[in-house]
């Protein structure tokens, strides 16, 4: 079982990976710290000893993921003061943070389905109605779509982008 690569994609000897985007979130998201301050942003973890703290890495270690985190646009920070103390910076999600949310649970899901050794700790609920929440892979129209049915294309608009940069 495997995607449907189209047209030039599927003698997948005769192209590139390069520009691959999943290699592009791996560089910026992919190390262990970087997800667990995600997971910590999504849970409402503002500050920066609470990332520290509940990541279980060295301040530095923080640092330099929340730094990457928001020269990349996931998080901003943004100044906040308690009464008596110099002016500090919380971490909030942007939109680009938040619309990484689904990737962020699937992986989750995942760990629950395949990497607990028992029941997972937390579940994933309709904070309204209680109701499981899962993330799959549907069409426009809500079609599951299983691997077998994804299908892969070059896309147009991309290709015209890099003409026009003379690539």
């Amino acid at each position: 079982m495997s995607a449907v690569m189209e047209g030039p994609l599927a003698d997948l000897d005769a192209w590139e990976t390069t520009g691959c985007s999943i290699a592009r979130a791996m560089d910026l998201i992919g190390t262990r710290s970087a997800m667990l301050i995600l997971r910590e942003a999504y849970y409402g973890t503002r500050r920066f000893d609470g990332f520290a703290r509940r990541i279980g890495v060295t301040d530095a270690a923080a640092a330099s993921q929340l730094r990457k985190l928001t020269e990349a646009g996931l998080l901003e920070k943004q100044p906040y003061r308690e009464e008596g103390q110099r002016t500090r910076n919380e971490y909030v999600l942007t939109k680009k943070g938040l619309d990484l949310l689904p990737a962020v649970v699937a992986l989750w899901q995942w760990g629950d389905e395949y990497l607990q050794p028992g029941p997972p700790p937390l579940l994933r609920v309709d904070a309204e109605t209680g109701e499981p929440v899962r993330v799959e892979l549907r069409s426009a129209d809500g079609t599951p779509i299983e691997l077998d049915r994804l299908g892969v294309r070059v896309n147009k608009e991309y290709l015209r982008a890099r003409k026009r940069a003379g690539d």
